[in-house]
């Protein structure tokens, strides 16, 4: 084998540890506590064998804390100097997430607020109509790309209105009543907690939570929060409402000030 190609697998090893390492730490993490658990067990004979020959040697029925300690401590220092290990690997995994979690959050702010003065320049250039027009070809486009299919709509409590759900791809049916009530509720507690999760709004227009929805959502410091509701047709020529949001969720919307 050529020594180039040797350098590629070494640089394409490099790279998959370096992007695996927090995975790779917990699971030397897990398997050092488990080295532990079974060196102290078996390092466990040994240290009652010691402590009777110091009990012997002391002539006392009982140790003291102290004295139990000095006698077995060389018994236990392979199992605690793996455990010191297993624990280094756990918090440099937790360190390299919380790290990695930081600049995601960054660069997702720093693309949300470009994205922001981007489409308030077009407002300004264009006009709020036209701007408007656009988000409405953008929703056409949307369900087009992703036309309802039967298994494929979530059926609420009420109401047989279409809807279409551009953060999850999701359509389900119910009442525009359900929707606007959600706004005014999502709003309430906005205003009382300062922010409300994305889960918050499915839970209000009754679709399943998401595994992200409680990482994503909106804090009040945006302004309060506002559905846009563009109606469309779908490929049956039937209505569908598409519901997109004034401000997208974001990462950290928790954490204030």
């Amino acid at each position: 084998m050529q020594p180039k190609n040797f350098s590629k697998i070494g640089t394409g090893i490099k790279a998959s540890v370096i992007k695996h390492s927090p995975e790779i730490l917990i699971g030397m993490g897990i398997a050092g506590m488990l080295t532990t658990t079974v060196l102290a067990v078996k390092a466990t004979p040994k240290a009652l064998s010691l402590i009777e020959e110091k009990k012997k040697e002391t002539g006392l029925e009982r140790l003291t804390m102290v004295d139990t300690v000095k006698a077995t401590y060389k018994c236990y220092l392979p199992a605690a100097g793996v455990a010191a290990a297993s624990i280094a690997c756990l918090v440099g995994s937790n360190k390299i997430s919380a790290r990695r979690t930081a600049v995601m959050t960054t660069a997702y702010s720093l693309a949300d607020t470009a994205f922001r003065e981007y489409r308030s320049k077009v407002v300004e250039t264009i006009g709020e109509k036209k701007e408007e027009a656009i988000r409405d070809k953008i929703a056409k486009d949307k369900i087009e790309q992703n036309p309802p299919e039967q298994n494929n709509v979530v059926i609420i409590d009420k109401g047989n209105t279409l809807c279409y759900d551009v953060l999850s791809g999701r359509y389900f049916k119910t009442d525009i009543d359900k929707i606007k009530k959600a706004e005014n509720e999502l709003n309430r507690s906005m205003i009382y907690d300062m922010y409300v999760s994305l889960n918050d709004f499915y839970r209000k227009v009754g679709l399943e939570e998401l595994p992200l929805g409680d990482e994503l959502g909106w804090k009040c410091d945006d302004g309060l929060l506002e559905f846009y509701l563009s109606s469309q047709l779908t490929s049956k020529d039937e209505p569908c409402l598409v519901i997109s949001f004034n401000v997208s969720p974001r990462y950290n919307y928790d954490k204030l000030g």
